[in-house]
């Protein structure tokens, strides 16, 4: 027995010794830092399992007129909620960005294409939700038909070694594996992919920076709640706002 927690020690230890902690930060085309990127990383070892990085069964609120967070990332196989804390309906239109047509209303959710309604939220009542699985790889944009100004993303990652930046632009990993790897980052406003960045991990820390060729636009302050809106709580819903009304809204 005691033979065999040495050995798990050392092999504990082996694994430290043999890991790297990266920081990569992204900046903007100023050299600004850039958070809300998406940084994957493709370690060249698959040795050890890859860490829980990613929340499990993550909630996507629309609230004031906003999908929150803006951006969510999950591994395939997730099963995103939807939650219309606001008290007019909404629509939630998910397509693979890119322009992909999305599917039939009443189609099976459960892919990166995919259409909702969802009711305002009642005085006293519970937000209605909606889950969609997301079975595929890639980047799902979130529009609604009602309210042009909402956008969302998720993004479906191929990589458990994934994470969004910090308000410092800053993306940390712990115990990545040694050895050669790779570096993705996406930002929603960086139109064309950056290639990836090749990376050597080494025990200890590994620090690089990755620059967007845009500079990504602040996102505004939500607009101030309407008093009475139509297709509200108890409203009809429609694809289409009544003359005059939703017509003009900032965009987040």
């Amino acid at each position: 027995m005691k033979n065999t927690i040495v050995l798990i020690a050392v092999s504990a230890l082996w694994a430290s010794a043999n890991a790297g902690n990266v920081q990569i930060q992204v900046l903007d085309r100023e050299g600004k830092p850039v958070p809300d990127a998406v940084v994957v990383m493709y370690p060249g070892s698959t040795a050890g399992a890859a860490p829980s990085l990613l929340q499990a069964s993550p909630t996507i609120e629309q609230e004031r007129m906003r999908f929150v967070p803006a951006l969510t990332v999950v591994m395939p196989g997730t099963t995103v909620r939807f939650t219309n804390q606001d008290r007019w309906d909404h629509h939630v239109r998910g397509n693979p960005a890119g322009g992909a047509p999305v599917a039939a209303p009443g189609a099976a959710v459960a892919s990166t294409n995919f259409e909702l309604r969802l009711a305002g939220k009642a005085d006293g009542k519970p937000a209605n939700s909606a889950d969609v699985k997301l079975d595929t790889p890639g980047v799902v944009l979130l529009g609604c038909h009602l309210h042009g100004s909402m956008r969302g993303h998720v993004f479906v990652t191929d990589s458990a070694w994934t994470l969004k930046t910090d308000d410092n632009g800053i993306a940390r990993f712990a115990s990545v594996p040694d050895g050669a790897a790779q570096v993705r980052v996406w930002h929603a406003e960086q139109l064309v992919d950056l290639p990836r960045k090749a990376l050597n991990v080494v025990p200890g820390p590994v620090l690089d920076t990755v620059q967007l060729s845009v500079v990504p636009r602040v996102r505004r302050a939500p607009p101030a709640a309407p008093g009475n809106t139509p297709g509200g709580p108890m409203g009809a819903y429609s694809l289409a706002p009544a003359p005059g009304a939703h017509a003009h809204h900032p965009r987040s």
